[in-house]
């Protein structure tokens, strides 16, 4: 399960970023230079509520299409706590995200395993929602369904190693969390390591 920080500082994170043992977690308001990153997937921002709107949204995305194929993922706009808008605001954006030559992922939401997911659409679900949520029986839920019709899953919010091992022996694709920012130095090391144990795992 590789883990995309939202952090890129050149000092810590230059070189996991370059070999693609961490990846980034691009949004509308960090807009980091790709260039030396090796993984990367496209947050929208709704859940800072910065979301530019669709059509500024799709032109980023059209500014970062020579990295196109190092993403892993976009993600549709969504609605935060609320599951069934999330779903009504997913497929026309998500057919432009597509068209514009990106896998796209549906944010899940509190509830969604009750709805009618459409999955054909979905490449990627990113399991958003409240915490209690995620860390329950729903988004295991949601995350069993995903995985049955085939799609690949990625977890927000992940800022420990005890999260980090849940959703990794859930059968989680990719992570992304805080923890690097708030203490590049310190923190950069601890996901490596993380990262490592998981690797040490599989062997």
């Amino acid at each position: 399960m590789i883990y995309l920080s939202g952090c890129k500082v050149k000092a810590h994170t230059g070189v996991a970023m370059a070999d693609g043992v961490i990846g980034l977690l691009q949004t509308p308001q960090n807009r980091y230079s790709l260039e030396d990153v090796k993984v990367w997937a496209m947050d929208n921002g709704c859940f800072t509520e910065s979301y530019p709107g669709d059509d500024a949204y799709l032109a980023l995305l059209d500014k970062y299409s020579e990295h196109r194929e190092r993403c892993l993922f976009v993600a549709a706009p969504d609605k935060v706590g609320d599951a069934a808008e999330t779903l009504r605001r997913f497929e026309p954006v998500a057919e432009r995200i597509r068209e514009a030559g990106y896998p796209v992922a549906l944010v899940g939401q509190d509830g969604m395993e009750n709805l009618d997911v459409q999955w054909r659409l979905v490449d990627w679900l990113f399991v958003g929602g409240s915490t209690d949520w995620k860390l329950g029986e729903g988004a295991r839920a949601l995350i069993s369904q995903a995985k049955e019709q085939g799609k690949r899953v990625h977890v927000g919010r992940v800022n420990s190693r005890k999260r980090y091992n849940l959703f990794r022996e859930l059968g989680c694709d990719s992570a992304d969390g805080t923890f690097i920012a708030f203490g590049p130095a310190v923190n950069t090391p601890k996901v490596l390591s993380w990262v490592q144990e998981e690797q040490l795992c599989l062997k």
